[in-house]
C-alpha cells in the first residue's frame, strides 16, 4: 500500500495502542502499522510496580487490548522489531533489518528507559531495574527468593517497589541521595509523609547517602558500599534512579530534541509530519505557557489520542493538568497539577497529616497549582478546576475541611 495511505506508530505502548485507537474512532481508514520493540503486545505500565508487583494482578488485565483487537481494527501491529532510522525527507524509516517502510504521517511514542547508576557493579546478576513486564517478572521472582533488599533510589519507582517487598516479607534499605524522598516532586513539607510512611512499615529509610559500588559474590550482588564506607548487605538490589527519554531516532532524524522531542500544543514535531507523545514528547502546554515532559500514566492515555486526531488534521490542543497516583501500603494517593521545584511560596494542609487522610495544596500568589488527595476520594476533579481557574483562593478557607471546595471555586477573591 502507497506510503501517503499510512499512518505509521513507532512505540507498541500504552500511547502507541490509544494512538491507533483513536485513529479508527476516528474513522481514519488508512494503513495503520504499530510497531514496537518488545515481544509483548501494548500494555499499561503502572501494574508493573503496584497491583501486578503484588501479586493482585493478573497478567492479563495490563494489556490495553485483547490479543484480537488489533487484527479487527485492521491494526499492522508488530512485535519484536527495532526502527533504527528516520528519514523525513522520503517519509520513510528502517528496520533492524534493512527493510523500509514509508508513511504520510508518523508518531513516536518511543517511552523512556531507566537511568543507570554510574557506579561499578551495576552489571552484577541480582542488580534490577522496573521498566518492562520481563523486569516486574524478575523483581517478583527476586522477592520470592530474598530475606533483604537494596532499594536504590527514593522517588515514586523505589518506594512503590519497596512498599511490594515489605508486603512479600522482605527486609528493606532505601538508600537516597536528598534530604528526603520525592523532595524535588513534593517539597519539603509533604515528603516528610511518604518518609514517615515507610519507617512505620519497617523499612530502613537512608537518606543524604551516596552510593559508591555495588558488591558482588560470585557475579552476584550481595549488597551496596556507600561513601561514607558503610555496607549493607542485599540478596538483591533494585535501581530507581529516574528515566531518559528514548529520543535518540527523533536526534538522528533532525528532529528539535531537548530533553525529549519538543512538540507543539498540537503534539507536533519541528516536523509538520511527525508527532510524539507519552514520555518522550517535551509539549507546549497551553495553560502553563511553558514545554513540559510528564512521565505518568495519565499522560500516555490522554495525549496519543490528541496526537491522533492532529494527524488527521484536527484542530485540536492538549491542555490536561497533569495527573498521577500511587499506591503504597494502606495509603491511595492522586495529585493533579503542575509545580516546578521551587515555584511555589505555601503548601496548605486540609485535614490531617498525622492520620492520613487528607489534601494538600500547592500555591504561589494565592493561586492553586497543584493539589495532592491521600486518602480522600472523589475530589480531583475540583482541584483539576481549582488549577485551571488561575484565579486566588483563601489559604484559610482552603484549609478548612468545613468548606465545600465548590465553595472556593464559586468565591474566589477576583485578584485573578
Amino acid at each position: 500500500m502507497a506510503s501517503d495511505t499510512t499512518y505509521l506508530i513507532v512505540g507498541a505502548s500504552l500511547a502507541g495502542a490509544k494512538a491507533a485507537q483513536t485513529l479508527r474512532e476516528e474513522g481514519f481508514e488508512g494503513r495503520i502499522v504499530l510497531v514496537g520493540e518488545e515481544n509483548e503486545r501494548p500494555y499499561e505500565r503502572p501494574p508493573l510496580s503496584k497491583g501486578y508487583l503484588l501479586g493482585k494482578a493478573e497478567r492479563e488485565e495490563i494489556y490495553v487490548h485483547r490479543p484480537q483487537w488489533y487484527a479487527e481494527h485492521d491494526v499492522d501491529l508488530r512485535l519484536g522489531v527495532t526502527v533504527t532510522s528516520v528519514d523525513p525527507a522520503a517519509h520513510e524509516v528502517t528496520f533492524a533489518d534493512g527493510s523500509r517502510l514509508g508513511y504520510a504521517k508518523l508518531l513516536l511514542t518511543t517511552g523512556s528507559s531507566p537511568r543507570r547508576l554510574p557506579v561499578p557493579g551495576v552489571d552484577l546478576d541480582g542488580v534490577l531495574y522496573l521498566r518492562r513486564l520481563e523486569d516486574s517478572n524478575r523483581i517478583k521472582e527476586a522477592f520470592g527468593a530474598a530475606s533483604r533488599i537494596v532499594v536504590i533510589g527514593a522517588g515514586w519507582i523505589g518506594l512503590e517497589t519497596a512498599a511490594a517487598a515489605r508486603a512479600a516479607g522482605v527486609e528493606v534499605t532505601v538508600l537516597e541521595m536528598a534530604e528526603l524522598p520525592l523532595l524535588r516532586v513534593l517539597g519539603r513539607e509533604a515528603s516528610q509523609i511518604f518518609a514517615d510512611l515507610h519507617t512505620d512499615h519497617g523499612v530502613d529509610l537512608r537518606c543524604g547517602v551516596q552510593v559508591a559500588e555495588i558488591t558482588g559474590t560470585d557475579g552476584h550482588a550481595s549488597g551496596v558500599l556507600l561513601a561514607d564506607s558503610s555496607r549493607i548487605e542485599a540478596d538483591a538490589v533494585i535501581v530507581g534512579v529516574g528515566i531518559t527519554p528514548n529520543s535518540r531516532l527523533a536526534a538522528a532524524a533532525g528532529l528539535d530534541v531537548d530533553n525529549g522531542i519538543r512538540v507543539d500544543a498540537h503534539l507536533r514535531s519541528s516536523d509538520q509530519d511527525i508527532y510524539a507523545a507519552g514520555d518522550v514528547a517535551n509539549a507546549f502546554h497551553p495553560l502553563l505557557g511553558k514545554h513540559i515532559r510528564v512521565e505518568h500514566w495519565a499522560n500516555a492515555l490522554h495525549q496519543p489520542q490528541v496526537a491522533a486526531k492532529a494527524m488527521l488534521g484536527q484542530d485540536v490542543t492538549y491542555d490536561r493538568v497533569p495527573y498521577f497516583f500511587t499506591d503504597q501500603y494502606d495509603l491511595g494517593m492522586e495529585y493533579t497539577g503542575y509545580v516546578e521545584p521551587g515555584a511555589y511560596d505555601q503548601v496548605v494542609f486540609r485535614g490531617g497529616t498525622s492520620t492520613r487522610e487528607f489534601i494538600a495544596f500547592w500555591l504561589a500568589h494565592s493561586r492553586v497549582l497543584a493539589g495532592m488527595n491521600v486518602n480522600v476520594w472523589d475530589v480531583t476533579d475540583l482541584i483539576r478546576a481549582l488549577v485551571t481557574s488561575g484565579r486566588a483562593v483563601d489559604a484559610k478557607k482552603l484549609a478548612d475541611p468545613g468548606v465545600p471546595l465548590t465553595d472556593l471555586l464559586d468565591h474566589t477573591d477576583g485578584t485573578g
